[in-house]
């Protein structure tokens, strides 16, 4: 009883401390700092322009935008979309708007063809089953059917037995009373 009161205090003081010290990192970071306008790296490079993904880059006057969230697209009076550069300076915005609908295009057609595919698939193999279902009940009824010629084979043969040994009743009721002579 003792050790396990032992180990309670040492983990309240462990979850004490480690409260303690998560308080002290907490008082002591600072917050951070706000990320500088998308208009301060004007007339610089597009990497630097880039750097920050609210901002956009128009080569036409080299200028460094804040990236129109409102409108999807950035409106053709503030930069003309091939002279638009969003997230990379290799890809201009109308080839990225181009490749982004031909993924999306390629994905959906692929969905649309795996369910085509899914559900040809079914109908096939649902087939299949009646199929199989039918020579199950086939040869079911061939084993059946063997089963009742075996059966009246046998009964053949334990008639001609009783007859061989006097045993055979001529009489249509079989449950009448044997008589000893």
């Amino acid at each position: 009883m003792g050790a396990r009161r032992v180990r309670a205090l040492l983990g309240l003081v462990l979850l004490w401390s480690c409260a303690g010290m998560a308080e002290e990192l907490l008082a002591t970071a600072t917050p951070p700092t706000p990320a500088p306008a998308c208009s301060e790296f004007s007339q610089r490079s597009c990497e630097e322009c880039l750097k920050n993904v609210s901002c956009l880059w128009c080569f036409t006057n080299n200028t460094c935008i804040d990236y129109p969230v409102r409108s999807i697209l950035p409106s053709s009076s503030s930069c003309s979309l091939s002279n638009a550069r969003w997230g990379v300076c290799w890809i201009n915005f109308e080839a990225l708007i181009i490749a982004i609908a031909v993924v999306a295009g390629i994905i959906l057609v692929s969905i649309a063809v795996c369910c085509c595919y899914c559900c040809y698939c079914r109908k096939r193999f649902k087939s299949r089953p009646d199929e199989e279902e039918e020579q199950l009940a086939r040869k079911r009824e061939e084993r059946r059917l063997q089963s009742l010629q075996r059966k009246h084979e046998r009964k053949q043969k334990h008639d001609e037995i009783r007859k061989k040994y006097g045993l055979l009743q001529e009489s249509d009721n079989p449950y009448s009373r044997f008589e000893n002579e």
